[in-house]
């Protein structure tokens, strides 16, 4: 198959913009819960719809009482906390748009973001973030106003509109029409400088309202049970956003969690106790990796380890059931998964804070055997793709035939075509205007209606999706043997002793690896393995992590031929990071950067 088109569930909206949502809810459900906020005790106190609305109303009376008008671009530097979502309606309330940057963001990436976009005003999280501003802000002209959130910034910016007429926000928000921009999110620039991605108000509602209408019984869960997500994801990058948009135009209950690491994001799980997560793969490791080394730190490794395969065959066996290929569960692996109900899956569930039935996966691949494995244990994983020129989400795993291992069909209302050279092109409502400013390289990716996405991929006879890689990405040999490195990497990090992994060998006689270890996981291993502490130095070297790794390499290269297979690899004491400019702010790897930081080491894998 090369092109497939999937009917639209919702339609967008011929007047109007994000924030009429806000008022309508508040009009039709004002007693609802829409938002839930932190305690200082930890817990959460729900926010009804009117409250929000109210909340909405009296920000942006502010920015107007600030100058803020129509069309002005407002910057915000921040992690994911209930603020932002009030702050961008807000925005969105009187029809100016946000330009959200990442909180890691340097001083040079902020001045570039903030300098392209002509922003006028820039909220910011802390003082770290105030001071990274002013000190590129003798070269933003055009910068009016910097609001500092834990400074006061969102009362002060309240009470200085508390004389503004609710006639005049109403006022710019009527004035607003779909077609006009939202947000600019930049690209977060795996190579060159990032470009700013107009969305519009339509672009947004087209991705959000589609997902919500198609994936209702996600969205809703169960009857009696109100649909509730926790937002953890970060909001400067589109898939954040999207959840944000989703879940307030969805009047699903929105909870906000700023750290992403799995130790912060954990406990606040349990005490959310979400109806269903978005999230990216690491999360669904994380949880995984989590839950098998506790069963391996109580002596129950080999129950887990049975349970892990009988979870994958269950689900395996309702899959092709689904596809009409099998009969479904037999009675043996039925009584063998209700056996291992109590003692695996409930506590896997409860990891997550016991409600979750359904999640949502995207930003990276996810090993098809591990969204088996959670399908199993109960919690049906929906993979899907996209990118920010897509708003979000482009395809995705439908509820009812998902095909674990793929990124799904096109989300409604959405087309999806593979190109003669294997790139996929997609068209729908929720595909960008265009770069801020830059009509070049548009041109480049909107062709006739189409973005050339620069992803590789294939379409299965039932047109569902499998990414191979990117184009720009793809190694060729000295040789002349084309490698898509991205199959590799993740077959390898799928071992629990992996954090990264980047495969090299563009213009080299034959394929290699780096790689990175699991800091949590390499202790636990040590622990079971009755070893000391090592230096990370004398680790990399340890013959029986070498041969763990080794393990990780072979399961990997059974995925491709023998001219394509990684032939020598080398372990790294220290991890690919945001902060050394190895990693992108939503954890991609940056080929370049990584390869010039590691001449020495990659060299050595061919003349070593």
């Amino acid at each position: 198959m090369r092109e497939i088109t999937v009917p639209a569930s919702a339609t967008v909206p011929h007047v109007g913009g994000l924030a009429d949502a806000v008022f309508e809810h508040a009009a039709e459900t004002p007693e609802l819960p829409v938002l839930a906020r932190r305690t200082a005790d930890g817990g959460w106190r729900d926010v009804t719809a009117a409250e929000f609305r109210d909340e909405v109303l009296a920000l942006a009376k502010g920015l107007l009482a600030a100058g803020i008008r129509f069309g002005d671009r407002i910057a915000i530097i921040c992690r994911t906390r209930y603020e932002w979502t009030l702050f961008d309606f807000a925005v969105w309330t009187v029809g100016a748009q946000s330009v959200p940057l990442y909180p890691t963001s340097s001083a040079e990436q902020v001045r570039w973001a903030l300098h392209d976009a002509k922003v006028s005003a820039c909220l910011v999280e802390h003082e770290d973030h105030a001071m990274t501003v002013g000190s590129v802000i003798d070269r933003l002209p055009e910068l009016r106003h910097l609001w500092q959130l834990d400074a006061g910034a969102l009362a002060d910016l309240v009470a200085a509109g508390a004389r503004v007429d609710d006639v005049a926000v109403d006022r710019h928000r009527l004035a607003l029409t779909p077609d006009a921009t939202a947000t600019v999110i930049y690209t977060s620039g795996t190579t060159g400088r990032p470009k700013g991605c107009v969305i519009t108000h339509a672009n947004l509602m087209a991705e959000c309202d589609n997902i919500v209408a198609r994936y209702a019984q996600v969205f809703r869960n169960r009857p009696g049970e109100p649909a509730a997500t926790l937002l953890f994801l970060p909001l400067a990058h589109v898939f954040g956003r999207m959840v944000q948009v989703a879940a307030i135009r969805g009047r699903v209950k929105l909870g906000h969690q700023p750290e992403l690491s799995a130790a912060a994001l954990l406990p606040v799980l349990r005490s959310f106790r979400p109806t269903f997560v978005l999230a990216v793969p690491y999360i669904f490791e994380k949880v995984f990796a989590a839950a098998r080394r506790r069963a391996e730190a109580e002596g129950k490794a080999g129950p887990f380890d049975k349970a892990v395969e009988v979870a994958v065959r269950y689900a395996e066996a309702q899959e092709a059931k689904a596809f009409g290929t099998g009969p479904g569960p037999g009675p043996a692996l039925r009584v063998q998964h209700q056996m291992f109900e109590k003692l695996v899956y409930g506590k896997v569930r409860e990891t997550l804070g016991g409600r979750v039935r359904h999640a949502m996966s995207g930003g990276s691949g996810m090993e098809r055997r591990l969204g088996l494995f959670f399908a199993g244990a109960g919690i049906t994983v929906y993979e899907g793709y996209g990118l920010t020129e897509s708003t979000a989400a482009a395809t995705a795993n439908p509820p009812e035939r998902t095909r674990f291992g793929t990124v799904g069909k096109p989300i409604s209302g959405t087309s999806v075509r593979i190109a003669e050279d294997g790139e996929i092109w997609v068209r729908g409502g929720q595909v960008f205007s265009g770069y801020l400013g830059d009509p070049r390289a548009t041109a480049a990716v909107l062709r006739d209606g189409w973005l050339a996405t620069g992803d590789l991929g294939s379409l299965d006879g039932d047109g569902y999706l499998t990414i191979t890689g990117r184009k720009k990405e793809v190694l060729v040999t000295s040789g002349g043997k084309t490698v898509s490195p991205v199959v590799l990497e993740e077959r390898v990090r799928a071992h629990p002793l992996v954090s990264q992994c980047i495969v090299v060998g563009n213009d080299r006689p034959y394929v290699a690896a780096l790689v990175t270890l699991d800091p949590e996981a390499v202790t636990h291993w040590l622990l079971m393995c009755g070893k000391n502490r090592m230096r990370s130095d004398e680790l990399v070297r340890d013959p029986d992590l070498e041969a763990e790794i080794r393990r990780a390499v072979v399961a990997a290269n059974t995925q491709v031929s023998h001219a394509e297979s990684i032939r020598t690899f080398r372990i790294l004491a220290a991890q690919f990071t945001e902060e050394h400019g190895l990693l992108t702010p939503s954890l991609k790897l940056r080929r370049k950067a990584i390869e010039h930081a590691y001449a020495f080491e990659v060299d050595a894998l061919y003349h070593g």
